[in-house]
Parts: C-alpha cells; structure tokens; sequence
C-alpha cells in the first residue's frame, strides 16, 4: 500500500520541527519573529477587545490573521483572553509566552516580565468628558441628506466578490464644521474607540506643537533628543522636526514584518525610545526621505520628558492641551513599560474623535476660539521637507511620485491641496481646505496598499456632490 503525503501536511512537520527546534533558542532571529507574532497578537486583541469592545475571534480573523508570518504559524498558535484580569496571553506550540494586560486610561501594554511595572502605576487617570453640544453632530449617526453623499459613504463599505475585503469600519465627513453624513460596520458606533495605527504620527505632531508653542520644546533646534544631546554625537544636530518630517538620515525601519527594526521596537524591547535611539543614519539630516518608527519614537520620549517624564503626565497634558478643547472624547493612547507614549502608531479614538483632530489642522490649529498649535504649525504639518509628498506627520497630495513604501505618494482623485494622517489597514483623516472638508475612513484593510485608492474615490464622490450644489448667495455688506 502506497501511502502519499499532501505537501501542505510536509510544510505542516518541517514547520513544527522548526518552531519546536527555535523553543530552546529564543534568542535566534527566526525565534524573535516569533516572539513578535505572539506580542503582536496579544497588544492587537487586549487592545480592540478591552478599548474598542471587539470580540477577540473577530480582530484576530479580521486583523492579524491575514498577515503574512501569521499564516505559517497561526495554526500553532493559541492565544487566551481573560476578562477579568482584562489580559490576553499568546503561544506558539506552548512556547514563546507574551501577555498583554489593559490598564484603565493607559490601554494595553505588552509586558516583559510578570509585573506591571512601576512606571504604568497611574493613579489619576483624567475623567472622559461627555460630548460638545457644539452643532457638530447629534448622538446618533447622521445619515447624509445628500444622496450623492450618502451614495459615496455607502459605497466605501461594499465589498468585493473575494479578498483583498476592504473591511471599512467608520466613514465621517465634515463639511464646514458640522457632520454632514457618516457610515459604521456592524457593531461600530459612534462612540466606539478604533486603532488610528500611524494616524498618531500625526496627532504626535500637535502634542509637539503645543509643546513648541508653550517653549517647552524646540522643534527646530538640535540638541533635543536625550540621547543624542553630547555635542561629540553627531547625531546631536537632529532635530525634531527633522523627525517628525521622517528626514532625520535614518535609515526606512518598516518594510520587512517581523525582521525589522520597527517591529523588534514594538514587540521585543521594553524601553523603545533606548532601543530606538541606538539607530545610525545613514544620510545627511535634511537630504533624504525615510518613513522611520524609531524616529518618532524618539519624538515620543522628547515629548514625555517635556510633559513631566512620566506617563500620567502626559495623559493629563494631552487631555488638558489637545483632546479636551478640541472635543476628542473617546481617546486612550498607549505606553511602553517606562511610561513613554506609544506615539508613532498607538491612539485609539472614535472616528468623530479623529474627524474632530482634522478640524483643528483644518481651522489652522484653533479651535473654539482658542489656539491650540502656534501660528505655522499647521503649514509644517502640510509642507514637503523633500521632493517626497510628505509634510511633517501628515502624507501631501502635491505629487504622485514613486514611494517605494506603497506604489506613489498621495491619494488619486483627491483635491491637489488635500494633505490626510495615516495608518496601517488603511486609517486616513484626509483634509481639504479647499472645500472646508474633513473625511475621516477607518478599517482593516489588507492589499491595494490600504485602499488609499478608495479612500481617494470617497474623498472625489464628497467633493463632487459638495461642488455640484448651487452657491449660496452672500448678502450685501
């Protein structure tokens, strides 16, 4: 009798073999990426189910296990969500342990050994604040009057007849500082708190501006890394801007999923900002573009330390400067195990939250009244520091040139003078001051680099239907 072994049982055993080989060597690349895969499950579950209310099964079938490292070990892999500790552990095979447990105020945090350290022991975690009675929206979702617009937002959630699924999850639109119409998956609401992934760039940029404003921080001026302050290091001429601008000489860290350095910051290291400043340029500050984690978060750790070098105060920092007066009401940002903010990627806020951030930059940084980033601030934001259509923390429309991260820069059929925050699975706060517009899209978008090619389409469908509308006449002076 002929027995006939299926090559997908073969892949099966040698990856077994593998990963049990890697069990009693951890500390070996390949056992690192696992290491990261059972992190990455963890913070990504603790954080969508304990923040934003998600079952576990659905963000990790949604979220984590299309990746690709995912597919060759999920199978192995078991993760735990325990409600009532608010933690969730993850293994491969038994082995390569990582748990993350939710800190009320402080979201999720992947620890590195048995203890919530120290540094996470918060204590007064500044109140949730209950909604502006500004006009801005009612407490129920608004359904466009404007069919065309409803259309569009409709649209934005229909799926394609096989994967890549767009899996949009919240579309808001702004015009003229009230929501004029807005869309949300099942089980999304508008006050459900979603994972803004790089969208913190950019709101890492105003916590820099209000900081900039109030002198505490010098954006513009070497010196302002920690780590990097010895004149006799080259890396002392830096700056923050440059950083923020991702054209710092550092080298691109966020292209290889599991084997680069953006990832072992993330799921490995439990000081990121000391990790992150180990890293060398490559180029001449000023010179080049390069989409750099550790540089933000290194930004991060300059922001900390300015705010009161811990992490209670920066969360009472960013309630008081940024997230009250602006009317963000659902938003919890996360840290690392020494208190610093998880600024390059780790924001959680409803999309109202995130259309209300697209205000401030689109009202010049004021809001009520009241300036919140100093004069210029938001022309740094939406200035290219290279020929590459990026700003400081936020992606440009002046130009589709080659980005070897994700095809072209910028976002077809959007207006040229559209700037948008921007994350992984295609998170997008796109501005348009043209148009007085804000469109907020958020999702879990795997493939057609996170649908920025839809989200350019949404935006279009919006300004179409707002320009097709007869001018309202002004009255005489």
């Amino acid at each position: 009798m002929t027995f006939r072994i299926s090559p997908r049982a073969v892949r099966r055993v040698l990856t077994v073999g593998l990963v049990l080989g890697l069990v009693s060597c951890a500390d070996l690349p390949a056992g690192r990426a696992i290491r990261i895969g059972t992190s990455s499950v963890s913070h990504a579950l603790c954080s969508n189910h304990f923040i934003g209310g998600q079952p576990a099964d659905t963000v990790y079938r949604e979220e984590m296990a299309p990746d690709g490292g995912q597919k060759l070990i999920g199978w192995a892999m078991n993760y735990r969500v325990d409600d009532v500790r608010r933690e969730v552990t993850t293994t491969v095979l038994g082995g390569f342990e990582k748990r993350a447990v939710y800190k009320e105020g402080l979201g999720c945090t992947v620890l590195h050994g048995d203890a919530v350290p120290p540094a996470l022991a918060v204590q007064d975690v500044p109140p949730r604040l209950p909604d502006l009675a500004d006009g801005f929206a009612p407490p129920e979702p608004v359904q466009a009057a404007d069919p065309a617009i409803r259309a569009a937002i409709d649209e934005a959630f229909v799926e394609p007849a096989q994967p890549p699924y767009r899996r949009t999850k919240a579309v808001v639109v702004v015009h003229r500082g009230q929501v004029i119409g807005e869309g949300y998956a099942p089980g999304i609401g508008v006050d459900t708190a979603l994972h803004g992934h790089s969208i913190t760039k950019s709101v890492t940029h105003a916590l820099v501006g209000v900081l900039a404003r109030e002198g505490r921080i010098k954006p513009a001026e070497p010196g302002q890394v920690q780590a990097w302050q010895s004149p006799d290091d080259p890396r002392h001429l830096i700056t923050i801007d440059q950083l923020l601008g991702m054209v710092s000489g550092l080298p691109g860290d966020e292209y290889a999923g599991g084997w680069d350095a953006s990832s072992r910051m993330w799921f490995v290291e439990r000081d990121m900002a000391a990790y992150a400043a180990t890293a060398r340029p490559d180029a001449e500050p000023g010179k080049r573009w390069a989409y750099s984690d550790l540089g933000l978060m290194l930004v991060s750790r300059a922001v900390r330390d300015a705010a009161g070098g811990d992490a209670g105060s920066v969360l009472k920092f960013a309630h008081r400067e940024l997230f009250d007066p602006i009317g963000m009401r659902h938003v919890t940002f996360e840290f690392d195990e020494t208190g610093t903010p998880l600024g390059p990627s780790h924001l959680y806020a409803s999309a109202r939250d995130f259309a209300r951030f697209g205000m401030l930059y689109l009202n010049d940084g004021v809001a009520g009244g009241r300036r919140i980033l100093p004069e210029g601030w938001v022309k740094n934001a939406s200035t290219p520091k290279t020929e590459a259509a990026y700003g400081s923390g936020f992606w440009l429309n002046t130009s589709q040139a080659a980005n070897g991260q994700c095809g072209l820069f910028g976002m077809p059929g959007a207006p040229a003078d559209a700037y948008f925050a921007r994350g992984y699975l295609g998170q997008y706060v796109v501005i348009v001051p043209s148009r007085q517009l804000v469109v907020v899209r958020l999702g879990v978008s795997y493939g057609q680099c996170g649908q920025v090619n839809n989200a350019g389409k949404l935006v279009k469908a919006v300004v179409d239907a707002l320009d097709a509308k007869p001018a309202v006449a002004q009255a005489a002076p």
